[in-house]
C-alpha cells in the first residue's frame, strides 16, 4: 500500500490540527477534508477547541513562576494544589488537546463529549482544593443553587444524594463549557477527599448512557451521556471508588 493509499487516521486529524504533519501527508489530509465534509467539520471542533484553551490558559502559562515553586521548604507543601493545576492547564493547552486525559474512549466519544470531560476535569482540579471557597453557592442554600442552575441550564438541574457512600454535598457554582453554561457540584467525605459533578447540555447526536472512564495521573473520572444532558464523576480516588460512585449517581438523577 503506498502513502497515498493509506487511509487518513483519527490521529492524523489532530496531528494536522497541531501542526504535526509532514509536507507530503498534509496535501493528502487537506484533500481528504475537501472530499470529506463531516471530516471537516470535526477538524473545526477541534481547532476551535484549541483556541478557546489558548485564549483561556495562555495568559497563565506565561506568568513568572510563583515563590512557592522555588524550592523554599517551609512552603513546599502548599504547592501542590498550584502544580497539579498548572499540569493540567499545560496538558490542556499544549500539544493534542485530546490526547491527555482518555484511555481507550477516544474513538467512541463525539468530540464536543470529549471536551466536556476536559472542561470537568480541569474544574475539578482548579477548585477542589480551594479551602475557603470550594462552590459559589453553599449546601444551606441548596434549593437556590438546584432553583439557579437548572435556569442557567434551561432544564431541570440536580444535586444527587450521596450519603450511603459517606459524601456529603458542599454546594456547587456555575461554569462555562464550549462557551454554554455548566454546572458543577461538590461533594466531600469524612477524609476530606472531594468529589465534583460536571454537568451540561449535550451538543451531539450521542444518546448512549453506558459509563466512560478517563483517568489523568491520580484524578479519575467516569462520564456518560443521559437524556438532553452530559455528565462527569470526578475524583482523586481508586477508580473502584469513582466507579462505584457513578453509579449512585445515575441512580439517584433517575429515580
Amino acid at each position: 500500500m503506498t502513502e497515498q493509499d493509506r487511509p487518513i487516521t483519527e490521529q492524523e486529524l489532530h496531528a494536522y490540527v497541531d501542526g504535526q504533519l509532514d509536507a507530503t501527508r498534509l496535501t493528502e489530509v487537506e484533500a481528504f477534508l475537501a472530499q470529506h465534509p463531516e471530516a471537516a467539520q470535526k477538524v473545526k471542533e477541534y481547532q476551535a477547541y484549541n483556541q478557546g484553551l489558548h485564549a483561556l490558559f495562555d495568559s497563565t502559562l506565561q506568568e513568572a513562576v510563583p515563590e512557592i515553586l522555588a524550592g523554599k521548604p517551609q512552603v513546599r507543601k502548599k504547592a501542590v494544589p498550584y502544580l497539579q493545576v498548572a499540569a493540567v492547564v499545560a496538558a490542556l493547552a499544549v500539544g493534542s488537546v485530546f490526547g491527555w486525559v482518555f484511555r481507550g474512549n477516544m474513538e467512541t466519544s463525539a468530540p464536543s463529549t470529549l471536551a466536556m470531560v476536559n472542561d470537568a476535569f480541569a474544574s475539578h482540579v482548579v477548585y477542589t482544593p480551594e479551602v475557603a471557597h470550594p462552590v459559589e453557592v453553599t449546601v444551606d442554600r441548596e434549593q437556590h443553587l438546584v432553583t439557579w442552575l437548572s435556569k442557567r441550564l434551561k432544564t431541570d438541574v440536580r444535586a444527587p444524594a450521596l450519603k450511603t457512600i459517606g459524601y456529603e454535598l458542599l454546594g456547587g457554582r456555575l461554569l462555562s463549557s464550549e462557551g454554554e453554561p455548566a454546572a458543577q457540584f461538590m461533594y466531600e467525605n469524612a477524609k476530606g477527599q472531594r468529589l465534583t459533578l460536571f454537568v451540561r447540555h449535550k451538543k451531539t447526536a450521542e444518546s448512549q448512557t453506558a459509563f466512560r472512564y478517563a483517568s489523568q495521573d491520580n484524578v479519575q473520572g467516569f462520564y456518560w451521556i443521559d437524556g438532553n444532558l452530559g455528565y462527569a464523576l470526578i475524583g482523586e480516588v481508586d477508580k473502584e471508588v469513582i466507579s462505584n460512585a457513578a453509579h449512585v449517581v445515575y441512580q439517584e438523577l433517575n429515580r
